[in-house]
């Protein structure tokens, strides 16, 4: 339940009168909740500032980067904030429907296009978060250098500190990299599994939870063939309008070992093997 406190900020953030608040599923690192106000209903996410530093301007600041690509619908940003030692974010709410008869056709071809959202260097001008891992996003020429050095290097030394140990990565990351195509940085959702889509009113793909970047675009295509939820024909019709690069299904475990990493880091041992298993693929 809300505090007395935090209604009174929000309304006052809000210029508006909370009339309930209903506490939404899913909310794994941020409790959050759905408004009813005067003025209609909007979505709050709320938790502890000392513990997750800037997550919500991270967010913001990706939800922009994805609005500015004119692809997806994202929810807007109404504003963030912190009161004491609670940070909340204030955004748009989405009335959600049933998916329309193309809905994976479009999916693709917007997906593609977000992908097609370019820059000279990997990376971002800000670091961000990974579900409630910091994600780093310091600026590199090359996909390779990217990946390994901020991806891939702070997962296996958090990993070490969580007691998971792992040898041979020096040998690991040189047979990687000419692995990695030499593609320009796509400009990716970062954290698109199943969960981080709703479908908006009228049917159409909405993205929601965004960790951004620009970055190599398989890491989005990797993490969503990770653990499923999306039609086959959403990859078709990508390739048709972005074609995928050779071998790209050869590749998904590099990318895919990054969200494994990060899976062990939140959950624990039972993605160990998982782990261990790339890297053996590739020792």
């Amino acid at each position: 339940m809300l505090s007395e406190s935090i209604v009174y900020h929000l309304e006052k953030f809000l210029s508006e009168k909370i009339i309930s608040s209903v506490r939404m599923s899913g909310g794994d690192i941020n409790d959050v909740y759905m408004l009813s106000t005067t003025k209609g209903k909007v979505i709050v996410k709320i938790n502890i500032a000392s513990l997750f530093p800037e997550m919500f301007a991270a967010e913001a600041k990706g939800l922009k980067e994805l609005k500015s690509s004119n692809t997806f619908r994202v929810p807007e940003i109404l504003g963030f904030d912190t009161i004491d030692n609670t940070s909340f974010l204030l955004l748009e709410y989405i009335n959600t429907g049933q998916p329309s008869g193309d809905f994976w056709t479009v999916f693709g071809e917007k997906l593609a296009l977000l992908h097609q959202q370019s820059s000279p260097c990997f990376g971002l001008s800000i670091d961000n978060y990974i579900g409630s891992l910091p994600q780093f996003n310091a600026r590199h020429h090359t996909a390779e250098q990217f990946y390994i050095q901020q991806r891939l290097h702070p997962q296996f030394e958090l990993a070490a500190t969580n007691g998971f140990l792992f040898s041979g990565l020096d040998q690991f990351y040189k047979c990687i990299e000419d692995e990695i195509p030499k593609e320009p940085a796509s400009l990716i959702h970062g954290d698109l599994w199943s969960g981080n889509f709703i479908v908006g009113n009228g049917g159409i793909p909405c993205l929601i939870d965004p960790a951004v970047a620009f970055a190599p675009r398989e890491m989005d295509i990797s993490m969503m063939l990770l653990f499923g939820g999306f039609d086959s024909e959403l990859f078709r019709v990508y390739d048709e309008v972005f074609p995928f690069s050779h071998n790209w299904r050869e590749r998904l475990s590099i990318w895919q070992l990054y969200y494994l990493l990060v899976h062990l880091n939140i959950f624990g041992s039972s993605y160990y093997d998982s782990v261990k298993n790339v890297l053996n693929k590739y020792s």
